[in-house]
């Protein structure tokens, strides 16, 4: 298993898609995205889901907790029943976010991947992008990482998705 953890607009999904193709055995990918996409447009407007405030604030309520948990125990069964898979995150909670994972993948061999991009260049990615609320990937640059232990970073504006996925490839055991 393994779980990179950046802020958005960091490279995390270029880097999962060149894992796919830089190793050996066949990986199974997902990610919040996947998550959040999957959740009724109700709980993306509501109290109880998740919420995006004007600055790129990122606000969870008790029902997304409640189904978060059920995703995160959902792809550790799938990593227990023998996928390899690698999981795309963005630990809004830092260290909080990072024990929930922790605690469903608890006796399994994790390669925990810090995706880090200076603030400035992940923004202007979000920009370029135009699908993410202005101010997120800024805002959630360092925040994500608070409190967070890696085996490994990775940085995005420094080096390319292919180059990181070849580094992260050489720690998979």
């Amino acid at each position: 298993m393994i779980v990179l953890n950046g802020g958005s607009s960091s490279g995390k999904s270029g880097i999962v898609r060149c894992l796919q193709a830089v190793l050996p055995e066949a990986w199974l990918a997902f990610g919040t995205d996947t998550f959040v996409d999957a959740l009724p447009a109700s709980m993306r407007t509501g109290d109880g889901g998740i919420g995006f405030g004007p600055d790129g604030e990122v606000v969870v309520g008790t029902e997304f907790r409640v189904l978060e948990a059920a995703w995160i125990e959902g792809v550790a069964a799938m990593v227990r029943a023998g996928a390899r898979v690698v999981v795309d995150e963005v630990f809004i909670g830092g260290a909080g976010s990072q024990g929930r994972w922790r605690q469903a993948l608890d006796g399994f061999g994790v390669l925990w991947v810090g995706v880090r991009c200076d603030a400035a260049v992940a923004a202007g990615r979000e920009v370029a992008r135009g699908d993410r609320v202005v101010g997120m990937a800024a805002s959630q640059a360092e925040l994500v990482h608070r409190g967070v232990t890696y085996d490994l970073e990775v940085d995005t504006a420094h080096a390319e998705s292919m180059e990181c996925a070849r580094t992260i490839a050489a720690h998979v055991g």
